[in-house]
């Protein structure tokens, strides 16, 4: 193990109950084979073969449980090769750490009816094919629209609004979503982030001390969960 070097990596963002991955590099910048190398990091074990003056890469991942940051704590490089009588070890304190975003709520609702969702949906042209959120039912709709799997899961009659235009526009406020707690008013928000970002939506987030003007795409949908993820921590 002697010469041996480490460097962290890239970490992997995700959502709360999921693994986060934490990128080790390793390098062997000697003219000797090192093999059997094994990296752990709690309960997550890899090992690598390093040939002479080569590096190598391993992706060790740790189980969240809530949102805010996931730090990777101490990774320990150890080897017992080669006859397993012998072992030798050196831990590593290293600065990575995860974003982990809120558990998205299992529930599908719908969109918060605020007066600005209410005038652009009024703007939109009847019959398109675009999917772009459910609304309370109302006498007329048509049924082939009903969301019955809302239904069977008792959260009312609601129907899927379609548009001709790609340019829907809400808001996803705090003070709209459900839950007792703030742990679940942010896993409803969550929910309505993925969704809205999926169906190509433009949509704004509210949350106390922070206003996001509506918009979507990667970079916009990467700023609303982190908005989510370190909300009064």
């Amino acid at each position: 193990m002697a010469g041996l070097t480490v460097q962290e990596g890239q970490a992997t963002n995700v959502f709360a109950g999921e693994a986060a991955g934490f990128g080790i590099h390793i390098g062997n910048p000697t003219a000797s084979e090192r093999q059997h190398v094994q990296v752990r990091m709690k309960d997550a074990i890899e090992h690598c073969n390093l040939k002479a003056n080569s590096k190598s890469q391993i992706t060790l991942y740790d189980l969240t449980q809530k949102r805010g940051w996931h730090p990777a704590g101490t990774v320990t490089i150890f080897s017992a090769y080669s006859l397993g009588l012998f072992r030798a070890w050196s831990p590593i304190r290293i600065n990575a750490k995860a974003l982990v975003y809120p558990k998205p709520a299992n529930q599908e609702i719908p969109f918060p009816e605020t007066g600005v969702t209410q005038n652009q949906q009024g703007r939109f042209k009847k019959g398109g094919d675009e999917f772009y959120g459910l609304q309370s039912y109302q006498a007329g709709d048509p049924l082939k629209h009903l969301h019955w799997k809302a239904y069977a899961k008792g959260l009312g009659l609601y129907t899927k609004q379609y548009g001709g235009e790609s340019s829907a526009e809400i808001w996803l406020d705090y003070s709209h979503a459900p839950g007792q707690s703030l742990e679940e008013r942010l896993s409803h928000l969550c929910r309505w982030v993925v969704d809205a970002e999926r169906s190509g939506l433009s949509y704004g987030l509210i949350i106390p001390g922070l206003r996001l003007e509506p918009a979507y795409g990667l970079a916009h949908y990467q700023k609303c969960l982190e908005a989510l993820a370190l909300f009064n921590l």
